[in-house]
């Protein structure tokens, strides 16, 4: 490491500490840059650099991570976490939830109470999955290796709601669109939760149309991020309507499939698929 790397690594590392330390003052970016010697401007650039998000994103992620430990304590109320974390009121609380965790302060306290979710295991044309639904619209469709895996993998994403095990129509319409008649399709309904740019990017990979590719950088772009395609790799990544919210059609920029979360064979499998059903005309 050159000299001078080294020195904006520790300057950077001092101010990752700093926060850490003094989150609950709610620091400046003056403030912090002061602590490491340098302008705000220079240090909003080079925390970003280096750190991968702004000093105030930062900032933003250690709120929401001490108000979550907070709220895991079942006496604890919304007034509480706001309290201790340093934040001015629960409106703000709120909305640092809503834009980092998808969801807000209640909602993640309440771990998915009061929610019944239906599931059941179905066939597809790459093999068992499995499918989950309110009665707002699928939450949840994951391919399926071992059953009790794949259903720990749904109950940590609502670990307080209801199961049932049966199939409703909500996932019988969701279903059809493994089926070659893909016109009679009623319009499927999702319940998702997820950050704004997770959501972002979730709608951008709904409008690549069936047989065509994309890119990282293409979706970067989409979402007006155009230097964010690490972020959007980590939200593709988050999917979790498998097929529905087409993953699959996104690839590395050098033409190579890459990973997906339920195994890039399938992947090739599903794009191949695809691109068959196009050239034939059996997606209509």
């Amino acid at each position: 490491m050159k000299e001078q790397e080294y020195i904006n690594y520790t300057r950077i590392a001092e101010a990752i500490n700093y926060l850490q330390q003094n989150f609950k003052n709610q620091p400046t970016l003056n403030e912090v840059a002061e602590k490491v010697h340098l302008s705000p401007f220079h240090f909003q650039r080079l925390f970003t650099d280096w750190a991968g998000v702004s000093p105030k994103k930062f900032l933003q992620y250690l709120n929401v991570q001490y108000a979550k430990q907070i709220l895991s304590n079942s006496q604890a109320t919304l007034f509480d976490a706001a309290y201790e974390t340093g934040l001015s009121g629960t409106g703000r609380l709120h909305d640092l939830f809503v834009k980092i965790e998808g969801m807000t302060p209640g909602e993640y306290k309440s771990q998915g109470e009061n929610l019944t979710i239906n599931y059941s295991y179905e066939k597809s044309a790459f093999g068992e999955i499995l499918i989950a639904s309110t009665n707002k619209g699928i939450c949840y469709m994951g391919f399926v290796e071992e059953k009790n895996s794949a259903f720990s993998e749904l109950q940590q994403r609502f670990p307080r709601a209801t199961f049932m095990h049966t199939s409703d129509p909500i996932q019988q319409n969701a279903l059809q669109i493994y089926s070659y008649d893909w016109s009679k399709i009623h319009q499927i309904k999702l319940h998702l939760k997820g950050t704004d740019f997770q959501l972002k990017v979730w709608e951008a990979l709904l409008k690549i149309p069936m047989g065509k590719l994309a890119t990282y950088g293409n979706i970067a772009n989409k979402i007006q991020s155009p230097k964010a395609s690490r972020a959007v790799g980590t939200a593709i990544g988050s999917n979790p309507v498998a097929f529905l919210i087409p993953c699959h059609r996104v690839i590395q920029s050098s033409g190579v499939f890459g990973g997906y979360m339920w195994g890039s064979a399938r992947k090739a499998a599903i794009i191949g698929w695809e691109a068959s059903k196009v050239s034939t005309g059996d997606n209509q």
